[in-house]
């Protein structure tokens, strides 16, 4: 089942979000399986948020495993996920 990933990152920042991206590049797992789709922004309450549409929770929690310590080194320590069933996602 489809999923929608919401996650709030409090105090999180573009920096930190560009560090982990790029840190990202250097591994074999990213994009994980079972992503379909991310985006990420300021939340307007000066942390940082991401959306993201994966296939299964249970790839999410899987991905967030090995990129805990990514996102710890960026500085990143604090992470407030919601997940929800998503009913439909299109993509152009």
């Amino acid at each position: 089942m489809a999923v929608i990933v919401t996650v709030e990152i409090p105090g999180g920042t573009r920096e930190q979000y560009e560090e982990v991206m790029r840190q990202f590049e250097g591994v074999d797992w990213f994009p994980a399986d079972g992503l379909v789709a991310h985006a990420a922004g300021p939340d307007g309450d000066g942390g940082w948020k991401v959306v993201d549409f994966w296939d299964s929770e249970e790839q999410f929690l899987a991905f967030v495993e090995r990129a805990r310590p990514i996102m710890e080194r960026a500085g990143i320590s604090s992470m407030l996920p919601t997940v929800q069933q998503a009913v439909n996602v299109i993509l152009r």
